[in-house]
């Protein structure tokens, strides 16, 4: 196993430990391991491509170790912290949608890369995630969270709009 897919193995490792700390109200703690397991994303990509590393199980990994950790960190905090639900709603609709396109796309042949938009709303999720993990002030969660779930609508539409061929009814 390369050096890549063992980082994305380490940030699916600490997704449990992200959620059990913001359990336990220990929120530096899980906000610091977010920071790390969301350098490890850079950080796989960034060598795998690099170094020639890209292997199919990474293809496949990483992008799910991402939406997992984001999306058990969002609903962990929901309860604890008041982390917006609507916005956890909206990311994980959007992902189950692109999955199940990707899913359509695949069985045709096609693969759908990940778009610049969807790129942008990830990088709102880190932040808006980070905001109420460090008890920034709650406009700046709420603000952060509805940037970012109009991104997820918007790079959503743009991927099925991309994709509308699939859907096609000749053979």
């Amino acid at each position: 196993m390369n050096l890549p897919n063992k980082l994305t193995l380490l940030r699916i490792a600490m997704i449990p430990l992200c959620v059990l700390f913001i359990i336990l109200s220990w929120y530096t703690v899980a906000g610091i391991l977010f920071i790390i397991a969301s350098i490890t994303d850079f950080l796989d990509g960034y060598i795998a491509r690099k170094h020639q590393l890209v292997t199919n199980f990474g293809k496949f990994a990483d992008p799910v170790a991402d939406k997992i950790l984001s999306l058990c960190v969002m609903i962990a905090l929901i309860p604890t912290i008041g982390y917006p639900w609507w916005a956890a709603c909206i990311v994980a609709a959007r992902e189950l949608a692109v999955d199940g396109l990707r899913l359509v796309a695949v069985e045709q042949g096609v693969v759908i890369p990940a778009g610049k938009l969807g790129k942008i709303k990830t990088n709102f999720q880190f932040f808006s995630v980070l905001s109420a993990l460090f008890f920034l002030p709650y406009g700046i969660t709420l603000a952060l969270c509805i940037i970012m779930s109009l991104l997820t609508i918007v790079s959503g539409i743009e991927y099925f709009t991309a994709s509308k061929n699939l859907f096609s009814l000749k053979k």
